[in-house]
Order: C-alpha cells, then sequence, then structure tokens
C-alpha cells in the first residue's frame, strides 16, 4: 500500500488512473534506489522498461564519439524517462545518470502502453509532459550551430538555474566538466569563461557552486554571442 501511495501522490498523471488500472501498472513496475553518481541505464542498452522518476535529479547525455558527450538535458521528480520505447525502440537513445540519491520505478513499456490507449487522459498528461522537452531540443540545436563559446556557456548556466530546477543547488552537484558538456565547451574554456563572467560581475564563484549576479547580462550574452 505505500509504494500505491507514493506513486500515485508523486504525479498528477496517476491521479487520472481508475483503481483498477492503478493496481495495474503497480503490478508491472519495480521501484529502485540509485545512489549519487549511478548509472540508471546506459545509452544503447536494451530498453525493456519506461523510467518514472518518484524522487531525484537525473542528468541525460549523449554519447558522440569515443570519450567525448553532451549533456542534454536534466530530468527531475515526476518526469518519464526513455519514453520512446514504448513506440518501438529496443534500446535507450542516450544514459541516465543519478545527480543525488534518486528513487525511480521501471515500469514494463507493454503495460505503459496499453494504459496510454484505454485512459485518454492519461494519455494526454504524459504526452504533454514529454513535448514540453523539444524546446530544449531545439535550444541545444541552435547553441551547437550558432553560438560561440561564451554563448553556449551563459545559455547553459540559464538553463541550469531555472525556476524547475529551484531548491536542488544544482551547481554543487555538478562538475565543471558536467558543466563544460552541458554547454558543448571544452573543461578548460569553461573555467577560463568563468573566471572571465566572475571578473565582470556577471556571476560570483563560491567553491562549486555558481551565483547570478547579472541575469540581464547573462541573457544578452546568450543571445548575442
Amino acid at each position: 500500500m505505500e509504494n500505491k501511495n507514493r506513486l500515485e501522490d508523486s504525479s498528477q498523471c496517476f491521479q487520472t488512473l481508475y483503481p483498477e488500472e492503478l493496481r495495474f501498472i503497480i503490478e508491472k513496475k519495480k521501484q529502485l534506489n540509485y545512489l549519487k553518481g549511478e548509472q540508471i541505464f546506459k545509452q544503447g542498452a536494451f530498453s525493456p522498461f519506461v523510467i518514472y522518476i518518484i524522487d531525484g535529479l537525473v542528468k541525460i547525455s549523449l554519447q558522440t564519439g569515443i570519450e567525448k558527450q553532451i549533456n542534454i538535458r536534466l530530468a527531475h521528480s515526476g518526469e518519464f524517462l526513455a519514453f520512446s520505447s514504448i513506440f518501438g525502440d529496443d534500446t535507450y537513445a542516450y544514459t541516465a545518470t543519478a545527480l543525488r540519491n534518486s528513487s525511480i520505478c521501471m515500469i514494463d513499456k507493454e503495460a505503459l502502453k496499453n494504459l496510454l490507449l484505454e485512459n485518454a487522459e492519461f494519455s494526454m498528461r504524459i504526452s504533454s509532459k514529454n513535448c514540453k522537452n523539444e524546446a530544449r531540443f531545439y535550444e541545444i540545436i541552435k547553441n551547437v550551430s550558432y553560438k560561440q563559446m561564451p554563448g553556449k556557456l551563459a545559455s547553459a548556466i540559464i538553463y541550469l538555474s531555472s525556476p524547475e530546477f529551484e531548491g536542488e543547488n544544482i551547481f554543487t552537484l555538478l562538475m565543471r566538466q558536467d558543466l563544460a558538456e552541458f554547454a558543448s565547451v571544452s573543461t578548460e574554456s569553461t573555467i577560463k569563461l568563468l573566471k572571465e563572467f566572475e571578473q565582470e560581475n556577471i556571476i560570483e564563484l563560491k567553491a562549486k557552486d555558481i551565483i547570478i549576479v547579472n541575469h540581464q547580462r547573462l541573457l544578452d550574452i546568450s543571445r548575442t554571442s
């Protein structure tokens, strides 16, 4: 009963399910806990499950070379991962790693697909959650294709400090390499640019933390550099 309540209460999506549907999905899921830094799943691995984050913060990254990757986004409590596996993807398209201790549910993708077909409101709520990520993907393409290094880093800092991550202390959870991989900039260039931003009173550096001092200036750099 405790697992049932936690799954239902953690997302408005599940609150739209009828009691028998909720019982059905509970029987088709397995709850696991991951420690900070643990890999939840790896790009290219077989994907029998859709992942639902009950409580946690997860880094989504894409391997683009033998020793090169780009961090796409962060996923937090109430979000689904590997949702495309419902529609025929047999392998995970990216790697997911816990940024802090996280509790997730592995849900059988065929069981979830059946619920999507049977419950229209449930389907719409999940679809809306996944569609909002499109804007982030467009931003990544724009950053990689058109922006110079200062603009890329400024965009990454703005994204990671956005209101949806309020209370997470994101920058204290990230290494400078992680930040560089969000910006598609080398780690060395990231460290240099951070110091330049601090000298220009745009940000303040406190150990690993980054405090934005001049948000408008950061936005200007993101848009014009």
